[in-house]
């Protein structure tokens, strides 16, 4: 909860002083906790003021829509709730490094019997910060370097620049993010990037140049990111040997799409959850405000856990996603759905099945993907209460499919095409979770339904990454 003072409402004692002994050196009787909590909830209190200290750039009325809950506290120990929520607020909005909360008796002329004082002590965030750290995803690893100006107006705002350089991906760029005041979830940001990525299953190298303009909020139980993106685009040859159907689409593109994105999320962990649920869906819309590509993308995930006896976990998930070219132009290798790997569909390489030519992946318009596992603890659990309750034993069975469709087919022929070649593996293994950065997987996988033009990794696999099916 942070730190919490708070002193007693009741006056000590005055002949403490007088006789030369201090409060602290009485001793008192112990009372029962029940009858403790029951007088505190029961004793009517009114917070008269509350102050902030330590404020230097930051503007006061940012802050008053954060701490007014503070104000219509009834008791003492809706009061302390109160303070606590208010201060996980405080320190939400990111421009503050330590937020204390002192609850002190109201003095002065104007002071209630029952009245109370709360004052947040702030330590502000420096004008400028720097950061060095590594991110793992999507079997990469990349070292980030960032620099942050924050509360750059007094209101929460953020400049922030940083670059990062990975295995597969260099990448630079400057955001602003603006919160809007006393609603932290709904804010917008803007973003000038530049990413430069090798994508060696399909011997391509792709540099995008972009700025990019984001609007999130809440609506009942969901978030909600309304997005707008403008990209130039760079295809190249990542080797002498990469076939045609790469050559042929190397050279320029400029893409501006319109995108939105809904997420339910409830887990309890973003990472390895033990329970709850999620559910993502995206949609994407190119060629509507500009640009040479033309095609309306849509992607969905659900994943359901469930905790079963043992301590052991029960997880469901489910993805899936359908891009249609519009007009006559076919969609790009950029743009298209890749599957396989050791994130996806485990006893496969890298994004090494569906639709490829002369070696090269060329990725799908259509895909969907599928995995039970139990995650169970380590045998005979050593480090139990430590360490080793970041290990898990880890059962698997993923299948999924990726093709292309002929849109002039009605749904029985698409729905035919889906599943009539499907891939799927199964295997165990273990895994460490580092925290709520990442997590690692050492699996061995025994693919099936392999397919003409596959790459399969019969046996030891290793993962690393954020999203997992």
């Amino acid at each position: 909860m942070g730190t919490v003072h708070a002193r007693s409402l009741d006056p000590l004692p005055m002949y403490g002083p007088e006789l030369g002994v201090q409060a602290d050196d009485i001793d008192a009787p112990e009372a029962d906790p029940a009858v403790k909590k029951d007088v505190l909830e029961n004793k009517d209190v009114v917070v008269q003021r509350v102050h902030i200290d330590g404020l230097g750039r930051t503007k006061e009325d940012l802050l008053t829509h954060e701490i007014v809950e503070v104000f219509r506290s009834k008791n003492l120990i809706d009061v302390m709730r109160k303070s606590h929520e208010a201060r996980q607020k405080l320190l939400r909005l990111g421009i503050f490094r330590k937020v204390e909360v002192v609850i002190d008796t109201s003095r002065g002329v104007d002071a209630l019997p029952n009245g109370l004082d709360v004052t947040f002590e702030v330590t502000e965030l420096r004008r400028m910060t720097g950061s060095y750290h590594t991110m793992v995803g999507n079997n990469e690893g990349s070292m980030v370097l960032g620099l942050k100006f924050p509360n750059l107006f007094g209101r929460a705002e953020q400049l922030s620049g940083q670059f990062s350089y990975g295995t597969k991906e260099t990448s630079y760029g400057i955001s602003f993010f603006k919160p809007q005041p006393g609603h932290f979830e709904r804010n917008i940001s803007l973003n000038v990037y530049k990413v430069t990525g090798q994508f060696p299953w399909s011997s391509l190298r792709e540099t995008d140049r972009g700025i990019s303009a984001e609007l999130s909020f809440p609506l009942l139980k969901t978030n909600h990111t309304l997005k707008w993106e403008g990209v130039w685009r760079e295809l190249g040859c990542l080797s002498r040997t990469a076939s045609f159907a790469i050559r042929e689409e190397s050279g320029h593109s400029l893409k501006s799409s319109l995108s939105h994105a809904m997420v339910i999320d409830n887990r309890n962990s973003s990472i390895l959850p033990r329970k709850g649920g999620l559910l993502k869906i995206h949609q994407e819309l190119a060629g509507y405000t500009g640009g040479d590509a033309n095609f309306l993308k849509e992607d969905f995930e659900i994943q359901l856990n469930k905790t079963l006896f043992w301590d052991s976990v029960l997880s469901a998930s489910l993805w899936g996603g359908l891009l249609l070219p519009i007009g006559d132009k076919p969609t790009s290798v950029a743009d298209r759905f890749y599957l396989g790997g050791p994130t996806s569909i485990r006893g496969f390489r890298m994004y090494s099945l569906g639709p490829q030519s002369e070696g090269d992946y060329l990725g799908g318009g259509c895909y969907w993907a599928g995995g039970l596992h139990l995650y169970t603890p380590v045998p005979f659990r050593p480090g139990r209460g430590g360490f080793g309750d970041l290990f898990r034993t880890h059962f698997f069975l993923n299948a999924g499919n990726l093709c292309n469709l002929n849109y002039g087919e009605g749904p029985h022929a698409h729905l035919k095409k889906l599943t009539e070649c499907i891939r799927w593996s199964y295997g165990l293994g273990i895994l460490l979770r580092l925290g709520n950065i990442a997590r690692l997987e050492l699996n061995y996988c025994i693919p099936m339904g392999v397919q003409s033009g596959d790459r399969i990794c019969d046996g030891f696999q290793f993962g690393a990454g954020i999203r997992f099916l």
